[in-house]
C-alpha cells in the first residue's frame, strides 16, 4: 500500500469514527439492545469502509451512514423480535407470589451507557433531548412499534430529520413518511408506558441531588422506613433478566428485607444510564471479603418520589459495559467510574 493509500485510508477511518456514537445511539433505539447495536454499527463501518469507492458524494457522509446502518437494523428485525420490560409481559405480582423465573437475554430491554449512545453538545436544549429520547419509557414504547415507522419517529422526532431527507434515506416518498409517522405518535399516545412521566432535569436540580443523596443513605443503610418516603405509592420495581415485577413501596421494601435480604449492606456507585440517574450495585462478597457486582439500577423520578426502580441483574455484561470494577474492596467507600 502506497503512502498516499495508507493516508486516506486512515483519514477515512477518522472520518467514519466520528459518527460512531451517535449512530450507537440511533441502532440502540432502533434495536433496544446495547450489544446488538454496536455489533450493528460496526457492521455499518464495514460495508462503508468497503464500498466507499461506490459513494457519490450525493448526500453527506452522515447521511449515507445513516442509509447503512438502517438497512442493518431493518435486516436484523426482520424476525420480528422486539425487546420488552416485564410491564409489557406479565401482570405485576403480589409479593405474597413472587418467584424468579428468568426468560432468554434477547426477551429483554438493555440498558445503555448514556457515553456510548449520546454525543457531547453544547447546547443544552438538544442534549435534553437526547437523553429523554433513550429512557427506558421511551424506549419500551419504540419497541411496540412496526421496524420503519420506528426507523422514520427516530429520523423525524429525534434527530429533525426533514420528511424529505428520511424518504430519501428510506427509498420512499414523503407522503409514506408522514403517514408512517402519524401512525407511529398515535400507537405511542394509546400505549403510555409506565414511567413516561418521569420529570428528571439535566442536569439534576437541587431537589433531584438532595433525593438521590437520601436514596443512596437509604439503600446503603438497608433503611425501609426511609426509602419507602423515597418511593411513590404506585413506583414499579423490575429485575431483568426475571420477569417478576414489583408495584408499590410495601412490596418492594417488602422484597427487599425477604428475597432480596442479602443486599443489605450494599454499595452504590453512580452512573449515567439512558439519560437518568443511576447506580452500579456491589453487594457484600462473604467468600472473598469487599463486594462483588449485583445490578445496574436505573431510578424514574416524577414529583419528587422515585417512581421506577429498575435493577438489571446480568453483572457480567452491564458491568464491563459501563467501565466499572468487578470487585470493590472493603475499606473502598467511593471509587471512580472506569472510562
Amino acid at each position: 500500500m502506497s503512502d498516499g493509500t495508507a493516508t486516506t485510508t486512515t483519514d477515512l477511518d477518522v472520518r467514519l469514527e466520528k459518527h460512531r456514537v451517535e449512530l450507537t445511539g440511533y441502532c440502540y433505539r432502533m434495536l433496544g439492545s446495547s450489544f446488538e447495536a454496536e455489533d450493528a454499527v460496526q457492521d455499518t463501518m464495514v460495508r462503508a469502509w468497503r464500498s466507499y469507492d461506490k459513494f457519490e458524494g450525493r448526500s453527506s457522509l452522515r447521511s449515507w451512514l445513516y442509509r447503512i446502518a438502517t438497512n442493518v437494523c431493518l435486516d436484523m428485525l426482520t424476525a420480528g423480535n422486539k425487546r420488552a420490560r416485564p410491564m409489557d409481559l406479565t401482570e405485576s405480582t403480589p409479593l405474597a407470589q413472587a418467584a424468579l423465573s428468568p426468560r432468554p437475554d434477547h426477551t429483554w430491554l438493555e440498558p445503555a451507557p448514556d457515553t456510548r449512545v449520546l454525543p457531547t453538545t453544547d447546547d443544552p436544549a438538544e442534549a435534553a433531548v437526547a437523553k429523554e429520547s433513550v429512557r427506558l419509557a421511551f424506549m419500551a414504547a419504540l419497541q411496540q412499534l412496526p421496524p420503519k415507522q420506528r426507523a422514520v419517529l427516530i429520523l423525524r422526532e429525534v434527530l429533525a430529520w426533514k420528511a424529505s431527507e428520511a424518504a430519501e434515506l428510506l427509498g420512499t416518498s414523503v407522503a409514506s413518511v408522514n403517514s408512517a409517522l402519524q401512525r407511529a405518535r398515535a400507537t405511542l399516545a394509546e400505549q403510555r408506558q409506565p414511567g413516561a412521566d418521569a420529570a428528571v432535569s439535566d442536569p439534576l436540580d437541587e431537589e433531584q441531588q438532595k433525593l438521590l443523596d437520601r436514596y443512596v443513605a437509604a439503600f446503603e443503610g438497608y433503611d425501609m422506613t426511609a426509602l419507602t418516603e423515597l418511593l411513590h405509592e404506585d413506583a414499579i420495581m423490575t429485575m431483568p433478566p426475571f420477569d417478576l415485577w414489583l408495584t408499590g413501596a410495601g412490596d418492594i421494601t417488602g422484597f427487599m428485607t425477604t428475597m432480596g435480604a442479602p443486599c443489605a449492606g450494599s454499595r452504590l456507585v453512580p452512573v449515567e444510564v439512558n439519560g437518568l440517574p443511576g447506580f452500579a450495585q456491589y453487594k457484600p462478597d462473604p467468600e472473598a471479603g469487599g463486594f462483588t457486582p449485583w445490578a445496574v439500577q436505573v431510578l424514574e423520578i416524577s414529583g419528587g418520589r422515585i417512581t421506577g426502580f429498575h435493577c438489571f441483574l446480568d453483572t457480567k455484561r452491564w458491568f464491563p459495559l459501563f467501565g466499572l470494577p468487578l470487585h470493590l474492596e472493603a475499606e473502598t467507600d467511593e471509587v471512580e467510574q472506569g472510562v
